[in-house]
């Protein structure tokens, strides 16, 4: 019995030590679009927000982290509640490749991004696509005014947006792989759920995600 409780305690502490991992990288998730709202006229536009069927939010994106020359992120997607009202629990995303704006400084670098359309929903709880192949994105205008609806604004499935050394500005993703992470949504909710169940099954978010929901409710929740 003894011998048995000792082996298992190895396993439940690697557990709680990646719940940590999760519950402090919903944290930092909530703290990028609490910071990146908190300022109107350098925002996303609430028209843009308001229409948005999906967000994912990546926050410390790196450059060259595990491979030279590579990006690479771990964040979360969250989608709006069916009749609209509220936002779902968060499944995990990682992202790959693709240029995030790095040249504006920084070697790590916060990507929002909003999923516009039905047909992008579909596209971001498939288990990986990648932007701009699979999914069409554009970047996305900062400050209030949505005036500049270009051509590729009205007809992007996802709209992008990177912040480095406290710039916050519109970036297009293109080449950039996001896929679901199972391992992760397992340390999350003790089970490997796909990003779909997640979203469409009226899961209970986790407590560490409380925080992010009620940031999205306050700016967009359609109440």
């Amino acid at each position: 019995m003894r011998l048995k409780a000792l082996t298992t305690f190895p396993l439940f502490a690697g557990l709680l030590l990646a719940q940590g991992d999760g519950a402090k990288r919903l944290a930092a998730a909530a703290e990028v679009f609490q910071e990146v709202m908190g300022t109107p006229d350098k925002s996303i536009p609430q028209g843009l927000i308001d229409k948005a069927q999906c967000a994912v939010i990546i926050p410390s994106m790196k450059k060259g982290a595990f491979i030279v020359g590579a990006n690479y992120g771990k964040g979360y997607l969250t989608c709006r509640k069916q009749g609209g009202v509220g936002w779902s629990a968060p499944g995990t995303v990682r992202v790959e490749g693709g240029s995030f704006g790095f040249q504006i400084g920084g070697s790590e670098t916060d990507v929002i991004m909003l999923v516009m359309n039905q047909r992008g929903v579909g596209r971001l709880l498939s288990s990986k696509f990648t932007l701009g192949a699979d999914a069409a994105v554009a970047a996305g205008p900062v400050g209030r005014s949505t005036d500049a609806q270009t051509d590729a604004l009205l007809t992007a499935e996802i709209l992008s947006w990177s912040r480095s050394r406290g710039v916050f500005a519109g970036v297009s993703l293109q080449g950039a792989t996001l896929r679901q992470d199972r391992d992760s949504n397992r340390e999350l909710y003790g089970q490997a759920l796909d990003n779909r169940q997640i979203v469409t099954a009226n899961t209970k978010p986790p407590q560490a995600a409380e925080r992010l929901l009620s940031l999205l409710n306050k700016y967009s929740g359609r109440k």
